[in-house]
């Protein structure tokens, strides 16, 4: 469903994480409105699937979703490494290829996931594919400094975009 929205909107997943309560996207929009049109219809297209399976009526959501501009690469990888680690932080695996309902395995290992559309940010990480891979695990070698977590957790409770601080 997320892929077909996305698709439809004109959105490229980069990374997700699907929490027992949230959802963390990383994407990038082809136009100014594309990722709200993809929330919309996703939201839409979840909410009667959700309702019809359960026998319900009713919203789902407590409220808008939330997003932030990612201003700069160095933030880019931040926020993907910040989206893939949440289970991590969440004490739900010890390692974020731990967790199935996520982009790690297939930006870190290689997994095959249509979902998943390359940024050209991962792409430079090195030439070769199988490079890819273990470049970005690298990355996951740091822990993200609690600065760094609260500077992409009020960016994104704000709206505002990520990127000019830090």
């Amino acid at each position: 469903m997320l892929r077909e929205c996305a698709f439809d909107a004109g959105c490229a997943v980069h990374a997700y994480v699907l929490m027992t309560n949230h959802v963390h996207l990383l994407l990038s929009p082809d136009t100014s409105d594309s990722a709200s049109m993809m929330m919309q219809r996703l939201g839409q297209r979840y909410v009667q699937y959700f309702n019809r399976r359960h026998t319900r009526t009713g919203t789902l959501w407590e409220g808008r979703f939330r997003s932030s501009p990612v201003e700069d690469e160095r933030y880019f990888l931040i926020c993907q490494r910040y989206i893939e680690l949440n289970p991590v932080r969440a004490n739900m695996v010890h390692a974020p290829a731990d967790y199935p309902w996520s982009s790690h395995r297939t930006n870190a290992y290689g997994q095959k996931n249509v979902l998943i559309t390359p940024h050209l940010t991962y792409e430079r990480l090195a030439k070769a594919p199988a490079d890819h891979y273990a470049a970005y695990r690298d990355l996951f070698a740091e822990a993200l400094s609690e600065e760094v977590l609260d500077e992409v957790r009020k960016a994104g409770n704000s709206n505002r975009p990520l990127g000019t601080r830090l």
